[in-house]
């Protein structure tokens, strides 16, 4: 029987499971990407251009570019900020991925012979590490000495990734708290017009076209391993499914100290757009809209699970299909 706290099922995957993981293995052996084969990184039409408008923060997609505070300020300084801004949230992803290949490393070695997950989890970390590789040269290229991670996690990370690798279930929760807002933000960008530079647009695409396996193996772990669990176990995950949301998003989008005090951004601008302000919290609950729904399939909408949804602010309509569209006029600024 699955564990929360990390036993390690031992009887075959259901057929549906099995096949599931057999489609998404195949799909990563014959539609996939390098990121030095399939990005023509030094073509003129994919050069970054410091200077590019494009840099700007859409007040519909980024909470900071929503603030009154952003948009007064003049273009050159809302490229500088957006640059960095968005550097620095590509290095943070890099890290994130690097967590997670920490922790599915540590739960697929303790799997057994012939065990379906354990050929996808292999195909899914070689893609993170082309990740990983895509994310640093980008921001290389921007050229923006960015830190990525908050300080507190950054040194949590390596004891997270360990750590989640023995609690599997739980880890597979933190993956789609970091995925599922990263490829949200994404499909939204590229949904409204693309409105980056071309180069960082092409690395979106990548990463959203190989994401789409990634949640949706993460999805199937839960469905396979949640309904295997007894009602104890059930109630840990129903709280821990949005503790896992709500920090990895916090940590995910909102940036380290140092860069407030780089751009001198007033205190109230920095806790209107993390994550107080009405743009905020409308991010906040589009981005697990397809979370609050897997939730609900997985029984895990229970009384208190609800509270603490709504307790951490991530509350929300239900998405009514996966992938649902982001729809901008919802975001009032």
């Amino acid at each position: 029987m699955a564990d929360v706290f990390g036993a390690v099922r031992r009887s075959a995957p259901d057929r549906g499971y099995a096949d599931t993981l057999a489609d998404l293995s195949e799909g990563s052996v014959h539609k996939r990407f390098d990121p030095y084969v399939d990005i023509a990184w030094d073509a003129p039409e994919l050069a970054l251009d410091p200077n590019d408008p494009r840099w700007v923060l859409p007040p519909t997609l980024d909470s900071l570019g929503a603030t009154q505070w952003y948009r007064d300020q003049p273009l050159e300084r809302q490229i500088a900020i957006g640059k960095w801004r968005i550097a620095n949230t590509i290095k943070v992803g890099s890290a994130f991925e690097s967590i997670l290949i920490r922790g599915m490393m540590q739960y697929v070695m303790k799997l057994p012979n012939k065990s379906p997950e354990f050929r996808y989890a292999l195909h899914e970390m070689t893609e993170e590490c082309n990740h990983i590789q895509m994310f640093q040269e980008l921001v290389n290229r921007i050229d923006v000495d960015v830190p990525g991670m908050r300080p507190r996690f950054r040194r949590m990370s390596p004891m997270i990734g360990v750590l989640g690798g023995y609690a599997h279930v739980i880890l597979f929760m933190g993956i789609l708290g970091g995925e599922e807002p990263i490829d949200h933000y994404q499909k939204a960008i590229m949904r409204h017009g693309g409105q980056v530079p071309p180069l960082v647009l092409r690395t979106m695409q990548i990463h959203v076209a190989e994401e789409a396996r990634h949640i949706t193996f993460a999805h199937e772990f839960l469905h396979a391993h949640l309904k295997r669990m007894n009602k104890r176990q059930r109630r840990i995950c129903a709280i821990a499914f949005p503790l896992a949301m709500r920090w990895l998003v916090g940590e995910i989008f909102t940036p380290p100290r140092e860069f407030a005090e780089t751009f001198d951004i007033p205190d109230e601008v920095m806790q209107e757009a993390f994550w107080r302000g009405p743009t905020a919290r409308a991010l906040l609950d589009d981005y697990f809209a397809e979370v609050r729904a897997l939730a609900s399939d997985l029984g895990l909408m229970t009384a208190t699970g609800r509270f603490f949804w709504r307790r951490l602010r991530i509350d929300g309509h239900t998405a009514r299909y996966r992938g649902e569209p982001t729809r901008p006029a919802q975001y009032a600024a």
